[in-house]
């Protein structure tokens, strides 16, 4: 049986909801959207200039992502942040970013090294003048910059999956100047092992790192929980 499809019209939807889950997936996890609110449904329909139907599209991608929590009758709620998910998802995720960093330096090229130390410059400048937010946004240049030089198709969707879920906790932690300094030190040895291309050592920087983003996260939730 031949059905025609309006593939055009078909594709636009499609695109349509993907960019709004993209676009309530950044307001979720720089906290504009709080852990434990109601999605506010109206307001980002208005926001966007969208209707109900795209937005409740998005809102389910976002559930599969375990941003969400959709409840019959009582809409979309913003997942909250806890002590035992994030213990649960650090440790996955340090092994991630052990194995892109393994894999990197065995396939990465002297240009994505360049790349890379660029990057790290600018991130250093941001930090020196105390602009957390680019910082950020640089910071997940450089640990993207390493998950694409390891080549792993594989690799890569198991690492989408949950950086978001570590993004938005870094987020909700202010790091203390201590630590912003120790994470410094940690990048310091991220590219030192990079123009080394050593595999192990920057394998084991990377799992460090994460280790300590948990734990400044930990002590935050502790802290105000």
């Amino acid at each position: 049986m031949n059905i025609p499809v309006n593939t055009e019209h078909s594709l636009r939807r499609t695109s349509l909801h993907q960019e709004l889950a993209d676009k309530v997936r950044e307001l979720i996890v720089t906290g504009e959207l709080p852990s434990g609110k109601k999605v506010p449904e109206r307001e980002l329909c208005e926001m966007f200039g969208v209707s109900r139907t795209p937005l409740r599209e998005a809102l389910k991608v976002l559930a599969a992502d375990q941003l969400v929590v959709l409840q019959p009758n009582r809409g979309a709620w913003v997942n909250e942040i806890t002590v035992e998910a994030l213990e649960e998802v650090f440790p996955v995720m340090g092994a991630l970013e052990a194995l892109s960093g393994e894999l990197a330096c065995e396939k990465i090229t002297d240009e994505e090294i360049d790349t890379i130390c660029k990057l790290h410059e600018t991130m250093v400048g941001h930090y020196r003048a105390r602009r957390m937010m680019e910082y950020f946004e640089v910071n997940q240049e450089i640990h993207e910059a390493i998950l694409a030089a390891a080549r792993n198709q594989t690799l890569n969707l198991q690492y989408r999956s949950l950086a978001t879920q570590v993004r938005r906790a870094r987020y909700l932690a202010n790091m203390t100047d201590a630590r912003w300094k120790q994470a410094i030190e940690e990048h310091e040895a991220i590219v030192s092992c990079l123009k080394a291309r050593d595999g192990k050592g920057l394998a084991e920087v990377l799992r460090e790192h994460l280790r300590n983003k948990l734990e400044t996260v930990r002590s935050w939730l502790v802290a105000n929980g």
